[in-house]
């Protein structure tokens, strides 16, 4: 499975942000696809979690009702959506994804990123004040 992560870049305090993920070598399945970001000095972090059998969703509680991730099965993206960006949002997004035979799988790899198995680049997103 290969990640490439694009759509990061500077916004202003209020605004919002599409990131996407362009799946390649992802075969229809049972997969965790996710989202996590790393700030500037921080751990990197779960922000956001698919399970593409259910198509269940699982955010991070800090980041729930701001940030709406999904898949688009015909371009075969994953895609965050981020509203109401503040300051704090700054950080190298990542997308990443692993095998899964359960939601409750997807729900622990959001709060342990070693359990993910691929990883793109990252897409940096700067939020100003």
């Amino acid at each position: 499975v290969q990640l490439r992560e694009s759509g990061g870049g500077p916004a202003q305090t209020g605004g919002s942000l599409k990131l996407s993920c362009e799946l390649s070598g992802y075969y229809y399945g049972h997969y965790c696809l996710a989202w996590f970001r790393q700030a500037p000095g921080k751990e990197r972090e779960g922000v956001a979690i698919f399970f593409t059998s259910t198509e269940s969703t699982f955010y991070a509680d800090s980041l729930k009702g701001r940030f709406t991730i999904s898949l688009d099965r015909a371009t075969d993206s994953l895609d965050l959506r981020m509203n109401s960006l503040a300051p704090e949002d700054t950080a190298m997004y990542y997308c990443a994804a692993n095998v899964a035979n359960s939601g409750d799988t997807c729900r622990a790899s959001l709060i342990d990123k070693e359990k993910m198995t691929w990883w793109g680049k990252g897409t940096l997103v700067t939020v100003s004040a």
